[in-house]
């Protein structure tokens, strides 16, 4: 099997940002964002997609962690692009419903070569701490945009900000690694390609 991992590096004037992944990992992490919520969830998404990750990050927190949460998802999207390779043998579709104390999480993607996010999530709350409860809708939908895969999130119900982030995380990880496994040979589409 071809070496499924990545490297990514993206340096703006607002941003400063590093990705490794290995999408047949372990789910082993080194994680450093400066915003330590985003660290909590890249953790969960590691662990719970069996991805190893190593993000490195410096960006203008000085103004807010929204370049900085976009950046790492610009590069977690083009990451995991080239990590696929031409996508021989991917299941292709993952989902994962994830229960949280208060909360139901449910995550379906497609690797399909084109980007689609769907977001049905309420907090309750504007912040998690002094992080900013829309740079999650914003992580998901760069990360969706540049790695070119529909992503549905859907949480019914839920009361606990961070119970609902957390869950969200844990099931992205769970349906990303059930839809980048290998269970075949060829390509899964009647196109021939992804």
């Amino acid at each position: 099997m071809a070496d499924r991992t990545a490297k990514i590096e993206r340096k703006t004037k607002e941003t400063d940002v590093t990705v490794e992944l290995n999408l047949d990992g372990e789910g082993k992490y080194e994680i450093d964002s400066g915003v330590g919520f985003l660290d909590h969830m890249l953790t969960h998404l590691s662990k719970h997609g069996k991805i190893d990750l190593i993000v490195k990050a410096k960006g203008d927190l000085e103004v807010d962690a929204h370049h900085t949460v976009e950046d790492i998802a610009i590069c977690l999207g083009e990451g995991l692009i080239k990590a696929l390779g031409d996508k021989k043998g991917i299941a292709r579709y993952g989902n994962s419903s994830v229960p949280m104390e208060d909360t139901l999480a449910n995550i379906a993607l497609d690797l399909s070569g084109r980007s689609s996010c769907v977001y049905n999530v309420n907090y309750g709350t504007e912040k998690i701490g002094d992080f900013d409860v829309e740079c999650i809708e914003e992580m998901l939908r760069s990360f969706s945009n540049n790695g070119k895969f529909n992503l549905h999130v859907n949480v019914p119900y839920g009361t606990n900000s961070h119970h609902i982030a957390e869950a969200v995380f844990k099931a992205m990880g769970q349906a990303l690694a059930e839809a980048v496994k290998i269970v075949g040979g060829d390509i899964p589409s009647t196109k021939g390609i992804l």
